[in-house]
């Protein structure tokens, strides 16, 4: 859980972007954020639909899809589209990469400093020019293989 005064830091930077985008920061769009800075789950649309509708009963899917597109744009989340089954975000912008259970479709964030410091093979330059570096790792998380 992220305290008091990171929240407000992610609060600050949300309403700066969306002043510099032009594009007014709603009570809806403070809601999914909200709803986004405590989920640790990678949720989908779907689920932070359902997850607001307890406390904004009227709020629409196509709110929250429109406001994650936007906040996608912003940098402000990130789209992971797992396996290309489903578009799942995330709020955490640290450098981090994903597990990914092939049983129970949990993806955990995973750190690994010496891969995001790794030198890139020198025949990459063939393919094109490298902007980031995102790392899924695939297999049975130790729950479903019943080791929790």
């Amino acid at each position: 859980m992220e305290s008091p005064e990171q929240n407000q830091q992610n609060f600050d930077k949300l309403k700066q972007l969306c002043d510099k985008a032009g594009i007014k920061l709603t009570h809806q769009r403070l809601e999914i954020f909200k709803e986004l800075l405590v989920a640790r789950d990678h949720p989908s649309a779907e689920l932070i639909h359902i997850r607001l509708q307890e406390r904004m009963p009227t709020i629409s899917i196509d709110t929250v899809y429109r406001t994650l597109a936007t906040f996608d744009e912003l940098g402000i989340v990130k789209k992971l589209h797992v396996a290309n089954e489903r578009t799942l975000f995330d709020s955490n912008m640290d450098v981090h990469h994903h597990f990914i259970c092939s049983r129970c479709k949990k993806v955990a964030d995973l750190y690994w400093p010496d891969f995001d410091k790794s030198t890139l093979p020198g025949n990459i330059s063939k393919l094109g020019e490298v902007n980031s570096r995102h790392l899924e790792l695939h297999g049975v998380c130790t729950e479903c293989l019943g080791l929790k």
